[in-house]
């Protein structure tokens, strides 16, 4: 019995550790590829808006969310706190900065138009803009989101992109690494 459960406690400490090696998102340095999604609450709401060209050279964290079939994100409610940390701290850490979250989710974009002003209302963003991707769950062309990663996060600042993270889980102690990629491009 006990081989056994060493065994277990080795696939599952493996599984742990793929689930951290996800590769989400665009390789530093590239420039920021289009983002059109429709706004639902922020900056742009009710249309369809190129978010990337919206946000020029401006500071942002573009996070990419995985989403069931009902707009629910599949990182529930670590994922709110994650957000809900983001949007406080993101101002703080450079001048104009913003977060755009981007719902994506095959078959889900009308759902995803309902959901979200749920999400806004319930934990009031200040700072970040919420849109609805009408696409694959796979994201935009050109920004190489992982279907695997439950969220990928994206800094980018002066137009290009700082750093990537993949998420398979989140919660709001991953806004620390970051922030902290935000403030050092901003500082540069």
């Amino acid at each position: 019995m006990r081989p056994f459960v060493l065994c277990l406690a080795a696939a599952l400490a493996a599984g742990g550790a793929a689930a951290r090696d996800i590769e989400s998102g665009p390789k530093a340095g590239e420039k920021v590829p289009a983002l059109k999604a429709f706004g639902v609450a922020g900056a742009v709401e009710g249309k369809e808006a190129d978010f990337a060209a919206d946000r020029k050279d401006a500071p942002t964290v573009y996070l990419f969310v995985a989403a069931e079939e009902g707009g629910l994100p599949v990182g529930g409610r670590p994922l709110g706190r994650f957000m809900k940390v983001l949007d406080g701290e993101v101002a703080k850490a450079a001048d104009k900065a913003a977060v755009v979250a981007v719902w994506l989710g095959d078959k889900a974009f009308d759902k995803h138009k309902e959901y979200l002003p749920r999400i806004n209302m319930s934990l009031k963003f200040e700072n970040t803009s919420l849109a609805a991707f009408d696409g694959a769950k796979s994201g935009p062309k050109d920004w190489a989101v992982n279907p695997d990663a439950h969220l990928t996060a994206v800094v980018v600042h002066k137009g290009k992109v700082v750093k990537s993270f993949a998420f398979a889980s989140v919660n709001e102690t991953d806004v620390r690494p970051v922030l902290a990629e935000l403030k050092k491009a901003t500082k540069e």
